[in-house]
């Protein structure tokens, strides 16, 4: 899958998680799914708490943290 579409995956919406960046529409924000991973969950246990999910939402969380991440460092310079 390309960058362009798993970062597709990620979507803003006001009436959704107060417009937070979540996945697919749905109401898992990225920063929660980030959060997951950080704390050490496999991606196979997150999938397995979240059957709503695919691997490709992980890929396009941590994708979108990453090119966030290379923003706020152009800004920081």
């Amino acid at each position: 899958m390309s960058e362009r579409e798993l970062l597709s995956r990620i979507t803003r919406d006001p009436t959704i998680c107060h417009g937070k960046p979540v996945i697919r529409g749905l109401r898992y924000p990225v920063s929660t799914l980030l959060e997951l991973l950080a704390s050490g969950m496999t991606p196979e246990e997150i999938l397995q708490d979240y059957p709503d999910l695919e691997m490709n939402d992980l890929r396009a969380a941590l994708l979108y943290a990453a090119r966030l991440s290379e923003v706020k460092h152009m800004i920081a310079r």
